[in-house]
């Protein structure tokens, strides 16, 4: 059976972290998937399941990785796989983008992109908006200067100017 998959639905990725997410998924449905199988065995060997916290614990991190996986073939399913533009000065899809919302002089940057990317890399602290998101499909396409606006949640129109798109190097 095939999916399609709506615009609205995909999962923004570079080749890098395409390739990581996936390794995470063969792990998870092998090497880690086999040992939790293990300890639940041993687990359910020791006696009384009522009062038995390894079984507990295990059948638990059993049941999160289990979800895990779903999350990793759901996302992996939908993944449109890109590299990080090599010049800025267009937002796209990978670009760590600068901001200013109209009447207001602060600058906010954040990476438009896939927030998966960043759960790979905990050292890495920047806002991510998604392509698909109201401000991401707004300014998706503009350059510095240029000006673009989107319904915000609640109901309002907000402008904001592109002060600057760059590679996002991570």
């Amino acid at each position: 059976m095939t999916q399609k998959i709506d615009e609205d639905s995909v999962v923004w990725l570079t080749q890098d972290g395409y390739d990581q997410l996936k390794s995470e998924l063969e792990n998870l449905k092998g090497p880690a998937r086999a040992e939790i199988t293990q300890r639940i065995s041993e687990a359910r060997d020791e006696g009384d399941l009522k009062e038995n916290g390894g079984y507990h614990a295990a059948k638990d991190e059993q049941g999160k990785i289990e979800a895990r996986i779903r999350q990793l073939e759901d996302m992996l399913r939908r993944a449109r796989v890109g590299e990080t533009p090599k010049k800025g000065g267009k937002v796209e899809p990978g670009m760590k983008v600068s901001i200013k919302f109209a009447g207001d002089d602060d600058v906010e940057t954040f990476l438009l992109g896939s927030r998966e990317l960043l759960a790979l890399d905990a050292s890495v602290d920047i806002d991510v908006y998604s392509p698909q998101s109201p401000l991401g499909s707004a300014i998706l396409g503009k350059k510095k200067g240029e000006k673009a606006t989107y319904e915000a949640p609640n109901g309002k129109d907000v402008t904001v100017e592109i002060v600057g798109a760059e590679p996002f190097t991570g």
